[in-house]
């Protein structure tokens, strides 16, 4: 098994995502990127601690590659917008790569630069950060989506569309 960090504006939606992908054992939402030891979701939220909501995925890589990962990662949140997914706004919600390694690293330059080379007149401001520390998200941020999620207007508003572009685009990689 291996693993990988990614950011992509509210842990609740790339979460849902990446549980439906074949290959992903466990994601768990959490915090990245800051200076703040333990920092908590209303912390983050406050946008000073300098982390970012992500979630660490645990996958097969003989099932899907990181690479994969990338691509899915790129192609189901906006990684042009700098700082902000749609109605979220702030560093804690900026799109981020945190490698865990080097072979990760130079996989997602290489994703990166795959969206930018399909996405003409666009540029992904994604950034590739760390090493950094690994906060796990308080215990009800965790498979949010498939609890209190599917009640909360604002999760309806915004996951659905990301779960059809997964559809949409990789309806390979997707569980049965």
């Amino acid at each position: 098994m291996a693993q990988a960090i990614l950011a992509g504006g509210c842990f609740w939606c790339t979460e849902a995502v990446f549980r439906r992908l074949d290959g992903v054992s466990e994601v768990e939402s959490g915090y990245i990127g800051g200076t703040l030891v333990n920092p908590t979701y209303k912390q983050v939220c406050g946008g000073d601690t300098g982390h970012a909501e992500a979630i660490r995925i645990t996958f097969d890589p003989a099932a899907i590659g990181y690479g994969d990962l990338i691509d899915v990662f790129m192609a189901t949140h906006d990684p042009s917008q700098l700082n902000r997914q749609g109605n979220d706004v702030g560093t804690q919600y900026r799109s981020a790569i945190f490698p865990l390694d080097e072979v990760q690293r130079v996989e997602a330059g290489a994703g990166i630069e795959r969206w930018n080379g399909e996405h003409p007149g666009q540029r992904a401001v994604t950034t590739i950060e760390g090493p950094a520390e690994w906060y796990p998200a308080e215990d009800y941020h965790q498979e949010y989506w498939e609890g209190e999620g599917q009640r909360n207007p604002y999760c309806l508003a915004v996951i659905p569309p990301k779960l059809a572009k997964l559809q949409k685009g990789f309806a390979g990689r997707v569980k049965a």
